[in-house]
């Protein structure tokens, strides 16, 4: 499924199921804060399910065992010459960076039969390869960050718009000739504070999670450049 329908079947369903919590779950003091709360509900949804789908998808990215174990498996094959070895390794391990390192393995596997290419001009295509998988590989890692930090300006935005329309409706409550209808006063500070805890619980959550996502993606490509950078060097230094 294509990313942008991926994103509408997940905004349309929260709503849905934001709607359906809200007329039949949510206890009638947090039904009081009106039908933003509905709203608010989906967008807590969204950030769950674009929580978990992260969670998952660096799990998938950073591929099976660990890293400095896989990098040294893959240096000592490297070091042996068994550039065959080399490309089983990085199926075994099935991460970002394995993907990438292959992908360049197989190109200079391709590319040391060929006679008409000297050493230089070799490396310089292995290295086009593994900066061209590296660009394939970085919006797999970075997919619905923006849908995270969007959804944080706008459950902010939404509360401070319930929170607005929840004193609207009290000032009208307070404009009412004769005595003030403490009710109605009551109703609309509910609402005006219900949205804006809502509003401001959604955004912190979204926050955290872009920021952690963000660190943890940073991470993962820092050790990317470098593990490439060190396998060009390590050809480069065997096949001068």
């Amino acid at each position: 499924m294509k990313q942008g329908s991926l994103n509408f079947v997940i905004t349309f369903g929260a709503f849905v199921l934001g709607f359906l919590i809200y007329e039949f779950m949510l206890p009638q003091f947090i039904k009081d804060g009106g039908y933003l709360v509905a709203g608010l509900v989906a967008l807590s949804i969204m950030v769950v399910t674009y929580i978990f789908e992260r969670l998952l998808s660096l799990k998938k990215a950073g591929g099976k065992g660990p890293l400095p174990k896989f990098l040294k498996t893959l240096v000592a094959n490297l070091n042996s010459n068994d550039i065959a070895a080399a490309i089983a390794t990085c199926d075994v391990q099935r991460g970002s960076l394995a993907n990438i390192v292959k992908t360049g393995l197989e190109r200079f596997q391709e590319l040391q039969h060929k006679k008409e290419m000297n050493n230089k001009e070799k490396m310089e295509e292995v290295k086009r390869v593994i900066e061209e998988a590296t660009m394939l590989e970085m919006p797999i890692l970075e997919k619905n960050l923006i849908s995270l930090s969007t959804i944080a300006s706008i459950s902010t935005m939404v509360g401070l718009l319930g929170t607005v329309l929840g004193m609207i409706r009290s000032f009208a409550a307070l404009a009412k000739a004769g005595a003030t209808d403490a009710a109605a006063l009551s109703l609309g500070i509910s609402e005006a504070l219900i949205n804006t805890a809502g509003g401001i619980s959604i955004g912190i959550l979204a926050i955290v999670a872009y920021n952690f996502f963000t660190t943890k993606i940073d991470g993962m490509t820092y050790m990317i450049d470098e593990a490439s950078k060190d396998i060009l060097m390590n050809l480069q230094s065997k096949h001068e």
